[in-house]
């Protein structure tokens, strides 16, 4: 064994120490946010300061091959942020927006695409005439380089604002998804060709660039083509489950060959290799019911991009601020502004749709920048076309959009508007908090009411939407705005007091739309006495076991991993296609429709069948698919 390891030339003689400190803040920030009950703030600013803080108090004394191995560390963490980044741009939104008509200015201006390369396009000019006025105030070696950084935005920041606000599936939140996404694609894409052009010059190499194109259409085919493998999809599904976490190596793979060919390439390439991997990745995967996102999420969030915040705090050079000398207060204050107005004034393309309100509310959204704005600058700093001063500027102003962005959009977004769409579960029973986070993975609001406080603290440092409150006092559904839409699930671990909770709210609140369970018989019958929709434990269970049996791949589709399909039940309100025949609607390729309810009647449609308002559809497909063919029903 000794000799095994000798072989190896293995050494024991690092310090993990920084590496040490480094995982405990990481692993500190989260915790401390949730026990003092902060919520709003993006845990990545905190690990920022706390990074400026261990870096020069604690840090500071080490250097070599302990610096060396977080630099490594946080330089992969960049690199599947990037990954990342790209993953969480819904290919199928952008493709599914592409004009299929002919155009009139109205047309224009409901088209997600259009209206979010002409977003795009009036920011990049906004940006580009604001960096030369502030080249009047601060020096700036590289006005277009300037812009650029100007333009990006964050999708990282307006995702998640907007699944919490219910806003994601709409159709204003699909119109700021949409235009982040542009804006992030069409941002990494620019600051490739410019950092190479400003490095190397205007040569005949800058077509190397096209390389990743090329390697992402290749492996685009290729995926495409042992999508339809029966054999690749069985090995695969094997070995997912066991040790070798095939799905997840063979991620690693595709994103380490995209940087090694951007390496290649060019060093500052290896921004768009990843991001092209993740892009690449997204078409393939349904990120909403996806185990492997989650795992890659763990992965990259859990160790690395931590490592890479807090390496950018232990970096930030407060000093090279002094710099700027008396310019330094003018210069913030006009930089902020600047960022600001250049996403503002292009918002008011939505104002016709959404209102003046509205569209300046996801202006402020939009305005939110994170980790491209410090990973352009930084590529700036290196390229020299950024001093050190702007650097750190731009990394200030990266923390303060971050905190004001979302509050501004909060504080203009009317709350009303997201009230209907959330599910209330009461009790943080393991069923609860299970169905949370699939309500969650669907991008459906879930509010989960929990009456103990250690319980309730340990659910909301897991990132859910967790409130303290006792589901038999009927002030709790007042403060929680309950209306008639919302779906209430009671769900304590206790047949009893489920039966308490459906009694208050079916008898003191008036309310109907009620989901319980239990397995005590009488219970099951004083809930149905209720009007409780009931779920019956030990039927469930053999159903369960049913389903393995005779349906197995269908059950683990649809149940474990998440992946690729979804079934919807959808109430037709569309008055326009009532009569229509379902032969004659355009439904989306990856999705069709197993079941119609009309009244009392079930049937299974076929292409001569017609819809009717009110009928009740049960869709099979893709979640694109689904969204699609919803938004012609409904």
């Amino acid at each position: 064994m000794g000799d095994y390891f000798i072989g190896l030339n293995i050494t024991f003689d690092i310090d993990y120490f920084p590496l040490l400190i480094v995982i405990a803040t990481a692993w500190l920030i989260p915790m401390l946010l949730s026990v003092i009950r902060i919520s709003k703030v993006p845990i990545v600013i905190v690990e920022i300061i706390a990074g400026y803080f261990i870096g020069n108090y604690i840090l500071d004394s080490y250097s070599g091959e302990s610096t060396f191995i977080l630099e490594f560390l946080a330089l992969t963490g960049f690199i599947f942020l990037m990954f990342l980044g790209g993953l969480e741009i819904d290919v199928d939104q952008i493709i599914s927006s592409f004009p299929r008509k002919r155009l009139s200015i109205a047309r224009f201006l409901k088209n997600p695409l259009l209206v979010g390369l002409l977003f795009f396009v009036i920011t990049l000019l906004l940006s580009y005439g604001s960096a030369l006025l502030l080249s009047e105030v601060v020096e700036t070696k590289n006005a277009w380089y300037f812009s650029l950084i100007m333009v990006t935005t964050s999708v990282g920041i307006i995702v998640p604002v907007l699944k919490n606000n219910g806003e994601i599936s709409t159709r204003f939140g699909q119109m700021i998804v949409v235009s982040a996404a542009i804006a992030d694609i069409l941002s990494i894409i620019l600051f490739t060709y410019t950092a190479f052009i400003i490095k190397n010059g205007l040569e005949i190499d800058i077509l190397l660039i096209f390389l990743l194109f090329i390697l992402f259409f290749v492996f685009y085919r290729v995926g495409n083509r042992l999508k339809g493998f029966s054999f690749f999809k069985k090995i695969t599904y094997q070995l997912s489950h066991a040790a070798s976490q095939i799905q997840i190596r063979g991620t690693l793979l595709l994103i380490f060959i995209f940087v090694v060919v951007a390496q290649f390439i060019d060093k500052e390439a290896v921004l768009l290799g990843a991001f092209l991997c993740g892009l690449l990745l997204s078409f393939f995967l349904h990120k909403e019911r996806s185990l492997l996102i989650l795992n890659l999420d763990s992965m990259g969030y859990g160790f690395f991009i931590p490592v890479f915040f807090i390496m950018v705090g232990a970096q930030f050079d407060p000093k090279a601020l002094t710099t700027l000398d008396n310019s330094l207060h003018l210069f913030l204050i006009l930089l902020l502004i600047t960022l600001f107005a250049v996403k503002l004034i292009p918002s008011l393309l939505w104002a016709r749709l959404f209102g003046t309100r509205r569209a300046v509310s996801g202006g402020f959204l939009m305005a939110s920048r994170l980790s491209l704005i410090i990973a352009a600058s930084q590529i700036g700093l290196e390229l020299g076309v950024i001093s050190p001063a702007i650097n750190s500027c731009f990394l200030v102003m990266a923390i303060i959009t971050c905190f004001i962005s979302p509050v501004i959009y909060n504080y203009l977004q009317p709350t009303h508007q997201v009230d209907t769409n959330k599910t209330i579960i009461i009790g943080g029973s393991s069923t609860g908090v299970l169905l949370a986070r699939r309500m969650k993975m669907h991008g459906k609001a879930a509010i989960l009411v929990e009456k103990h406080h250690e319980r309730h603290s340990e659910m909301s440092s897991k990132g859910l939407n967790t409130v303290i409150g006792d589901g038999t006092k009927v002030e709790l559904y007042e403060k929680l705005k309950l209306t008639p839409n919302n779906y209430v699930v009671v769900l304590t671990g206790d047949d009893s007091w489920n039966l308490k909770v459906c009694k208050t709210l079916r008898e003191e609140h008036g309310h109907e739309k009620i989901i319980s369970k239990a397995s005590d018989p009488r219970i099951i019958l004083a809930l149905k006495s209720l009007e409780v929709e009931t779920l019956d434990t030990i039927r469930i269970m053999a159903t369960t076991i049913e389903s393995l049996i005779l349906r197995p791949t269908t059950y683990h589709a649809l149940v474990e991993t998440f992946e690729c399909y979804s079934v919807e039940e959808i109430v037709v309100t569309n008055k326009n296609i009532t009569g229509v025949l379902i032969k004659e609607i355009p439904l989306h390729k990856d999705g069709f429709i197993i079941l119609i309810k009309r009244g009392t009647e079930m049937f299974i449609p076929h292409g001569d069948s017609y819809f009717r308002t009110g009928d009740v559809v049960n869709i099979f497909g893709t979640d694109s698919a689904l969204e699609d063919i919803k938004s012609r029903l409904v």
